[in-house]
């Protein structure tokens, strides 16, 4: 592919990335910027070495909108500057308010702004998009089992709004009861706690630690776990309860539960710092 093929396919899909954009931001005008700094990334790529351009543009948008995201978690608020003055931004044009309803509907974006940002990538980009999980997984830095999650947790909000506590409330008993078990060395317990299948996954900057990569299967994930964690807490993760090796008043490795039907069916070891800074993660 040449610089000429990337740019006539970026033009070309365009429509999709705006709307993809647009959905995750909330905003005309910072679907817009979104854009703008996506080509701005496609322009310094080597085009020679992308096979999948739709793939890699949704790629390239996508992470672009998280981190955006992330930008707009840490602005400043009138308490964080003690009182200096803050300036608001400016409201979105009537025609831009119009094209944004008209685009996602205002129902739909009310439930949108309750979403986590991953949340929100996995739903809009899975459910909205057709993306399969293992796309979106790759963008999200997660595995396609979390990201099945996270588009799962998304769409609950959509259809069924009342049922997130209860849901979150169900996922916590199973993690707070893992995590007891493993502090305790209980392995029967843990085994009855995970899925049959159950596996452990490790993000490369968590594998850089000393964590092997990958353990399958519910024995190997409960004699991994048995009597350990005893340096873990509790911790809530895009909203969910989750666990956290702390140190030195952050989290430096978060372990992050997929869990299906009662149970453990996955748990990602996450210590990537552009990763844990999307998580917004708090102890409990």
């Amino acid at each position: 592919m040449t610089d000429t093929d990337l740019t006539a396919a970026f033009e070309a899909e365009r429509p999709r990335l705006h709307g993809l954009a647009l959905r995750m931001l909330g905003s005309p005008g910072d679907a817009d910027d979104a854009l703008q700094e996506a080509w701005l990334r496609v322009a310094a790529a080597p085009a020679a070495e992308i096979d999948n351009p739709p793939g890699w543009l949704t790629t390239v948008v996508g992470r672009t909108c998280l981190d955006l995201l992330r930008a707009r978690r840490r602005r400043p608020t009138p308490d964080d500057l003690d009182g200096r003055d803050v300036v608001a931004p400016a409201a979105e044009q009537p025609a831009q308010e119009a094209e944004l309803a008209d685009s996602v509907g205002l129902a739909m974006l009310v439930v949108l702004e309750t979403m986590s940002p991953a949340e929100r990538l996995a739903f809009c980009l899975h459910d909205l998009f057709g993306t399969p999980f293992e796309e979106v997984g790759e963008i999200l830095g997660r595995t396609p089992a979390a990201a099945r999650q996270l588009a799962s947790r998304g769409r609950r909000r959509v259809r069924e709004p009342d049922s997130v506590a209860e849901d979150r409330r169900r996922h916590g008993e199973v993690v707070e009861a893992f995590l007891a078990a493993s502090r305790e060395g209980d392995f029967t317990h843990l085994i009855a706690l995970l899925d049959p299948d159950a596996t452990i996954v490790a993000d490369p900057a968590t594998v850089a630690m000393g964590a092997a990569a990958r353990l399958e299967g519910a024995q190997a994930v409960a004699e991994r776990f048995a009597g350990g964690a005893k340096a873990a807490f509790e911790v809530v993760s895009e909203g969910y309860p989750a666990v956290a090796w702390w140190h030195k008043g952050e989290a430096k490795v978060v372990f992050s539960f997929t869990v299906e039907d009662g149970l453990v069916r996955e748990i990602e070891l996450l210590g990537d710092p552009a990763t844990l800074a999307l998580l917004d993660v708090r102890r409990t």
